[in-house]
C-alpha cells in the first residue's frame, strides 16, 4: 500500500504547478524535493512536449508517488501564461484549495511553499507572492542589468496600476481556490511574463486580500533560461493596456463590502 496521500485526502489540500520545456535536467530533482517537504504537496507537471524528454521522466516518476504526481502534456511551446491556466482548471476540477505556481529550475525554493500556504490556509490571505523586492533586493546570481531591468519593471508597474506590490512580476505564488473561481480565467490575455502582472491586477481589483512574503531568488544553475526580449515587451505595453481595460470591465465581488477589503502586507522574512 502506497504511504503517500491521494487527491482525495482532504488533508492534502495544495497542488504545486510547474510548467515545463527542456527541464530534464531538473525535473526529477524538483519534484523529489517538493514531496521531501513536512507539509504535503501534490504537483502537477504541464508540459509542453519537451524534445528532451522531461516528460518521460515525470512518467517514470509517477509509479514512484502515485496518487501526488500528476502530468498533463501538451503539443508544443504554448507559453507559460496558457500552462497556468490549464493548471488552474485541473487543480479546480480535482477539488485543491490552494495552487502554487513555481519554476522547475530551482530559482523558487521548494522550501519556502509551507510559508506560502501558511499565509493563505492559517493567515486568511487570498494570494501569497513569494516576494524578491519587498525587503531591500534578494536575488542571487543575476547580472546587474537584469535585477535593475526586474526591479524597475515591478516600480512601473505600481506607477501605472497603483497596486501597491513591490514584486509585481513574480512567478512564485500560492492562490486561494476562490481567486481562480472568480477571476475569469478564459478572458486572460497575456502568455507571457505579462501573465504574472495580469493575474496579481485582477486579484487585486476583485478585492481579495494579498500577502507578500519575503523570498530569495536564485538564477538557474541548470537548463536554459525562457526569457526573451519579447516577452518584456508583452509586459511593458501590457500594463496600460490592462490598466485601461479596467476601466470598462466590473468588479463585483459580493463579498467585498468596500474598498477598504483590499490590502497588500509584508510578511517578516523566515529565520
Amino acid at each position: 500500500m502506497s504511504a503517500y496521500i491521494s487527491i482525495f485526502d482532504p488533508m492534502n489540500d495544495g497542488l504545486v504547478l510547474i510548467p515545463t520545456y527542456n527541464e530534464r535536467e531538473n525535473a526529477e530533482l524538483i519534484i523529489r524535493k517538493v514531496f521531501s517537504l513536512p507539509k504535503a504537496f501534490d504537483v502537477l507537471i504541464i508540459d509542453d512536449g519537451s524534445p528532451d524528454g522531461t516528460a518521460q521522466v515525470v512518467r517514470e516518476l509517477q509509479n514512484e508517488f502515485p496518487g501526488r504526481l500528476f502530468l498533463e502534456e501538451r503539443r508544443g511551446k504554448l507559453g507559460l501564461g496558457t500552462a497556468y491556466i490549464h493548471g488552474f482548471g485541473w487543480a479546480l476540477k480535482h477539488g485543491y484549495s490552494y495552487i502554487f505556481e513555481m519554476d522547475a529550475d530551482f530559482s523558487h525554493n521548494p522550501d519556502d511553499l509551507s510559508r506560502l500556504y501558511e499565509a493563505c490556509a492559517v493567515e486568511g490571505y487570498d494570494m501569497a507572492i513569494g516576494s524578491r523586492y519587498c525587503q531591500g533586493v534578494n536575488v542571487v546570481n543575476w547580472p546587474m542589468g537584469r535585477v535593475l531591468m526586474s526591479w524597475f519593471a515591478s516600480a512601473y508597474v505600481r506607477f501605472i496600476t497603483g497596486m501597491p506590490i513591490a514584486d509585481a512580476t513574480a512567478g512564485f505564488k500560492c492562490y486561494s481556490a476562490e481567486v481562480l473561481r472568480t477571476i475569469e480565467l478564459d478572458r486572460i490575455r497575456f502568455v507571457g511574463y505579462a501573465f504574472q502582472i495580469e493575474m496579481k491586477w485582477l486579484a487585486y481589483k476583485y478585492g481579495f486580500r494579498i500577502k507578500e512574503v519575503p523570498i530569495i531568488f536564485t538564477d538557474r544553475t541548470r537548463g536554459t533560461s525562457k526569457m526573451s526580449k519579447g516577452i518584456f515587451k508583452e509586459a511593458f505595453f501590457g500594463v496600460v493596456q490592462m490598466k485601461v481595460a479596467s476601466w470598462f470591465r466590473r468588479f463585483d465581488r459580493t463579498s467585498v463590502a468596500s474598498s477598504d477589503a483590499i490590502s497588500v502586507t509584508t510578511a517578516t522574512p523566515a529565520r
